[in-house]
């Protein structure tokens, strides 16, 4: 893989999505005895916005290696989504793609990103600058909650 490019999703997407975050949600052993006894948990709903919210990374050759679905709340964004095919974790496509949400965010104005985090996670959050503010109910338990923030345009 030479780059990573991030854009916006496409209706074309959607499946090779839905193909991602099963993967990815099913690549945490801790994690794939819950998914199994909800199976509608693996299966990714664009939302309610539609595909607006979405974002995608993918190769030179346009393969999808990852996403992020984040909706605007207050003066930041709620980080819905953020899943990198197994095959290509560890290679900066997660940090690509919350590189661009900061961008996009802060150029409208944003100051910050929360996401409530699977612990499996953690390491990564905490590398790419987010901090545990708390902690927050899921469907399988309470999960970290947390928050990257950066100063706002002339402050």
């Amino acid at each position: 893989m030479t780059s990573v490019r991030v854009r916006p999703a496409r209706e074309q997407d959607v499946e090779h999505v839905r193909a991602v975050f099963q993967r990815a949600s099913l690549s945490n052993q801790g994690d794939v005895a819950a998914l199994m006894a909800h199976p509608d948990a693996l299966v990714w709903q664009p939302a309610a916005a539609g595909l607006d919210r979405t974002l995608v990374a993918v190769d030179d050759a346009g393969e999808l290696l990852g996403f992020a679905t984040a909706t605007p709340v207050e003066d930041g964004l709620e980080l819905d989504d953020l899943f990198v095919d197994p095959a290509f974790m560890r290679r900066g496509v997660a940090r690509a793609l919350i590189g661009r949400l900061v961008e996009e965010a802060a150029a409208d104005g944003r100051q910050w990103i929360e996401v409530t985090g699977n612990e499996h996670a953690a390491g990564f959050y905490a590398a790419a600058g987010f901090v545990v503010i708390g902690r927050a109910p899921t469907a399988f338990g309470t999960a970290p909650r947390l928050r990257l923030g950066w100063a706002s345009p002339g402050g």
